[in-house]
């Protein structure tokens, strides 16, 4: 099983808050188990650091840098993401829900790929039908 980091869990995981770091020890580091950073929370991720003081910037750059260094897949978009990602966006507009498109994009990209998505916006991606969800927060 490969699990899919959001950005929320790497924010948690780079902050140290909640129980994040030991499940990352146990599920990916102990058992084995691959992990993949789509591009798109690598974006957010680094986009939330350049909004910090520098002394806070560098700290977390480093931790993140490494962390994405070590992802065994580094997830781009392949077109099937985004007509999956289109699909998700209409059922979530019909029934009047939408959620915001990197989270789309994300879901997207666990469901082609058969991934589990590691998060705490359980309000948000529990509305996506097939999309495998884990809470690592707590």
């Amino acid at each position: 099983m490969t699990y899919v980091l959001d950005t929320n869990m790497i924010s948690f995981f780079i902050r140290g808050e909640g129980n994040v770091d030991i499940h990352f020890k146990n599920e990916i580091i102990d058992a084995g188990n691959p992990y993949a950073i789509p591009y798109i929370v690598a974006y957010e991720i680094k986009r939330w650091l350049l909004d910090k003081p520098i002394k806070t910037l560098l700290s977390f750059a480093k931790q993140f840098d490494a962390l994405f260094e070590n992802v065994k897949d580094k997830a781009g978009m392949p077109g099937v993401v985004w007509e999956k990602a289109v699909e998700i966006y209409i059922m979530l507009k019909h029934i009047g829900q939408l959620i915001g498109n990197a989270d789309i994009l994300i879901a997207a990209y666990c469901i082609v790929n058969g991934h589990t998505l590691v998060t705490d916006n359980l309000n948000d991606f529990i509305r996506i039908e097939g999309l495998k969800i884990v809470n690592w927060k707590n």
